[in-house]
């Protein structure tokens, strides 16, 4: 059988419309999707088949929607006998694979992103903080420049995304100011973000501070194959070493390229981004031009993949 690792993907995904053809295609999907309803207590299937985009795109909405999608595709997956060696995902799609591997009840983890992400809104003042990806400089030569910013300036690593793309987090002066003078050091752009936050700094830390509350009631099992952790970009199968992990990972970077690179050291035959859009394999290719790549996120994707899946080798 194929060795695959299934990626999943952060916020930033979402789209009007999405997973509403794989509902109609799946009875295990619209379980899922009525499950999560009655879990939130609010129809976010309506609100992900027709909108608003503005609404779809608060945070707290976000997260619960890219997390649905992805986990109602997996499951599709597994009945079909795809059954993936490693997991991960970007920020929130951390969660996702935290699912697939077992150490998440999905809904649990639906109610738990919904209250995440309503958390990282009410962190930092609406306005005062944001991100901007940059462009073509090293980590090491950004790292130079955001040394000195601190206090009313601070700006920190937030994604590591692939090679010349990382993201910056931290107040919106520091990020304006951060920017010139990376564009100074050479970046080729510095490209600010649409987010309502500084996420993934340390101005997340009283986020994180109350989010570990609402964690501790939740139960985590020890996950049946690795998933590969954001914080440190290293596999953690252990149901409390998972819990820590996601605390710091609120405030901490993305250490996405870190994880691509160890699933090619891995050797896996493919890597398989399941749910909406197509941003990780985009990533992918980056690191890894030649690594096979599929993106499931609707019926046709999702049986190309199965029929490559079930090919003899």
């Amino acid at each position: 059988m194929k060795r695959i690792a299934c990626v999943f993907p952060g916020q930033g995904s979402q789209e009007v419309g999405m997973g509403k053809a794989m509902y109609e295609a799946y009875p295990a999907v619209k379980q899922l999707f009525d499950e999560a309803d009655e879990a939130l207590g609010y129809s976010l299937t309506r609100l992900m088949f027709e909108g608003p985009s503005e609404e779809l795109t608060k945070t707290e909405n976000a997260q619960p929607a890219l997390l649905l999608n992805s986990i109602a595709i997996q499951r599709v997956l597994q009945q079909e006998g795809v059954a993936p060696g490693m997991t991960a995902g970007h920020s929130l799609g951390e969660y996702s694979a935290l699912v697939a591997a077992g150490a998440l009840e999905p809904m649990e983890a639906v109610q738990l992103v919904h209250v995440r992400g309503k958390l990282m809104e009410e962190a930092y003042p609406t306005g005062m903080g944001t991100m901007a990806a940059v462009l073509g400089l090293s980590q090491e030569e950004i790292e130079e420049v955001l040394r000195d910013f601190d206090g009313d300036l601070a700006v920190d690593l937030a994604n590591i995304n692939c090679p010349g793309q990382i993201v910056i987090s931290g107040t919106k002066e520091g990020v304006d100011k951060a920017s010139e003078q990376l564009s100074e050091a050479g970046a080729k752009r510095v490209l600010p973000l649409n987010v309502s936050g500084p996420f993934h700094s340390r101005l997340m830390k009283s986020a994180s501070d109350d989010f570990a509350d609402h964690l501790s009631e939740t139960k985590i099992h020890d996950a049946n194959v690795p998933v590969y952790a954001n914080v440190t970009a290293a596999p953690v199968t252990n149901a409390e070493e998972i819990e820590k992990l996601l605390i710091e990972q609120l405030y901490s970077p993305v250490r996405f390229q870190q994880i691509l690179e160890a699933f090619v050291e891995e050797d896996v035959d493919a890597i398989v981004e399941v749910g909406q859009g197509k941003v990780l394999s985009g990533l992918v290719r980056k690191v890894k031009r030649r690594m096979k790549t599929f993106s499931v996120q609707d019926p046709d994707s999702l049986q190309a993949f199965i029929d490559w899946y079930k090919e003899e080798s």
